[in-house]
């Protein structure tokens, strides 16, 4: 093909499903070979394709606060170069291109003979990687709490196993044979990618294929700046809460001025509450993955999502604060809390530009549940994680769907039969929670309820957010019903619980959650009264 031929329309769809259908098959590769549910049920994982210059080019449909935060994974993985033919990175750090612990990342280059075509990227959610408490989610203060810390370093070296590397892992985590199959499952999904992206450099030639992923990128940010320009110029502030860091009751102020000028978003956190002494605390990569999500959002579902979506966003992220925490905070629910309310933050900036465009928040946490300890009926120990739906907001085009995952996370739901085949619970009921949702002209999605029994002793850890505040309404809608945890002990008594605890639970004893639903958009319309016939 000719240069001008490359920037044909038609080569770009083409070229972008076929980078996309990479990642897409990586991903396919991973959910199957998996050992535990949370990656095998749930999919808690995603895939990504990067050019040679460690730019991404194209992603699978997976969960957005991973992929957003990909790029600063190659980038972490740099240093290690020059790499060779077989090479693998891996690394978790979320201070060096992770996310939270336990997000394992993996980095592969790709080579056609000497020539190095691009790179592929793997990040799962193991259930758990040592620290305080199983599952890895502990309510901590530093990171070393949390887990164990992998900076980047080769797992593999010219298609040679590090076994020394893999042997610490698994040393340090709780369940060694799970994850050494979760491992080796990323392991796959890259030698699946490895060859069909070198089947496209077969088929079209290396000088093509950079050319086509280069001229995906360029597209990618015309479209985005044609987006952004349906934003009139201007500033627009929001601020929004965590209920609490789960170390005091002090809610968490996360504050923001979105100014947008010709065509780029400029994304200040500047007054948002410093770091704090808990897991709540957000390392820069999850923040700038939170307002990626949004601004891609605002193109069209069938646009290209690349390096190129990210060119016109700009993003100040003060120091030592809960969106650009500092070592060895903890940050653990970062990841998965702090990251919705950045999203509720940035959408409710925009609402106040795109007043007809933007949906009323979402339930706005993950709901985590994290159970582990020693399986009394088969003898092992074990380590589950899993996160909640609840509702979404409603937006100017109808009512919401209830009992959905929504923004940061995209998760599956896990199958009651999966869970009591694996582990020593069950599950007493699993149902939508009626009138949940907030109330307006169009009503939010309700939450879920989700009751666990338990069949051994175990360790329990929950973080959650929108118990005290519940997700807000737009244009005079109804903020969703708050979220509410409950233990009844196996005599019969009943406490609610703190969204943010761990504990200890016996055989015989319950755990009720019972996830926030979405908010309203727009007043109701009052009901038009009947003529009275004389």
């Amino acid at each position: 093909m000719s240069a001008r031929q490359a920037a044909d329309p038609t080569a770009l769809a083409v070229f972008d499903a076929l980078f996309a259908s990479v990642a897409e098959e990586m991903g396919v590769t991973l959910g199957r070979t998996a050992h535990s549910p949370n990656i095998k049920e749930r999919k808690d994982y995603s895939c990504a394709v990067f050019d040679a210059h460690g730019k991404l080019v194209a992603q699978a449909a997976h969960i957005p606060v991973h992929l957003g935060a990909m790029p600063m994974s190659v980038e972490a993985a740099m240093p290690l170069a020059p790499f060779a033919p077989g090479d693998v990175v891996i690394l978790n750090d979320p201070y060096l291109g992770g996310t939270h612990l336990p997000d394992i990342t993996m980095v592969s280059p790709v080579f056609q003979k000497r020539t190095l075509v691009g790179y592929l990227v793997s990040r799962a959610h193991h259930a758990d990687v040592g620290g305080m408490a199983p599952g890895s989610m502990p309510l901590a203060s530093e990171l070393y709490q949390e887990g164990l810390i992998i900076p980047p370093l080769r797992l593999m070296r010219r298609g040679e196993r590090n076994q020394e590397a893999l042997a610490l892992v698994l040393r340090n985590v709780r369940t060694p044979d799970e994850r050494l199959g979760d491992l080796e499952a990323q392991l796959s999904a890259h030698r699946t990618g490895e060859e069909r992206l070198l089947e496209l450099v077969g088929r079209y030639g290396q000088r093509e294929v950079a050319r086509q992923m280069a001229a995906l990128q360029d597209y990618a940010e015309r479209l985005t700046r044609a987006a952004i320009r349906q934003v009139p110029d201007g500033d627009y502030t929001f601020e929004d809460f965590l209920d609490d860091d789960g170390d005091t009751d002090e809610p968490v102020r996360i504050r923001l001025r979105l100014t947008s000028r010709g065509g780029r978003l400029l994304f200040d956190f500047t007054g948002s509450a410093p770091e704090r002494p808990s897991s709540v605390n957000a390392v820069a990569a999850v923040t700038r993955s939170a307002v990626y999500y949004v601004v891609r959002c605002l193109l069209d579902e069938d646009a290209p999502t690349n390096d190129g979506c990210l060119r016109p966003v700009s993003l100040t992220l003060p120091e030592a604060s809960v969106v650009n925490a500092t070592p060895p905070r903890a940050v653990s629910a970062g990841n998965v809390e702090t990251s919705q309310r950045i999203v509720d933050v940035v959408l409710g900036a925009l609402a106040k530009a795109l007043p007809d465009r933007i949906p009323a928040a979402s339930a706005g946490t993950m709901n985590n549940v994290t159970i582990g300890g020693h399986d009394v009926e088969r003898d092992r120990p074990f380590a589950y994680y899993e996160t909640l739906a609840g509702g979404a907001g409603a937006g100017p085009e109808g009512d919401a769907l209830s009992a959905l995952h929504t923004h940061m996370t995209n998760t599956m739901n896990t199958p009651v039969e999966a869970l009591e085949l694996s582990y020593p619970f069950r599950v007493r009921e699993y149902s939508i929670r009626r009138r949940s949702g907030g109330a307006g002209r169009h009503r939010g999605g309700d939450g879920l309820v989700r009751e666990y029994e338990f069949t051994s002793p175990v360790d329990v850890t929950i973080v959650g957010e929108r118990r005290k505040r519940g997700p807000w309404g737009l244009r005079g809608g109804k903020s969703g019903g708050r979220g509410r945890d409950t233990l009844r002990n196996a005599n019969g008594t009943r406490r609610s619980l703190p969204s943010k605890r761990s504990f200890r639970v016996r055989k015989g004893d319950r755990l009720r959650i019972e996830t926030p639903g979405g908010g309203g958009w727009g007043r109701k319309r009052a009901k038009k009264r009947a003529r009275r016939r004389t």
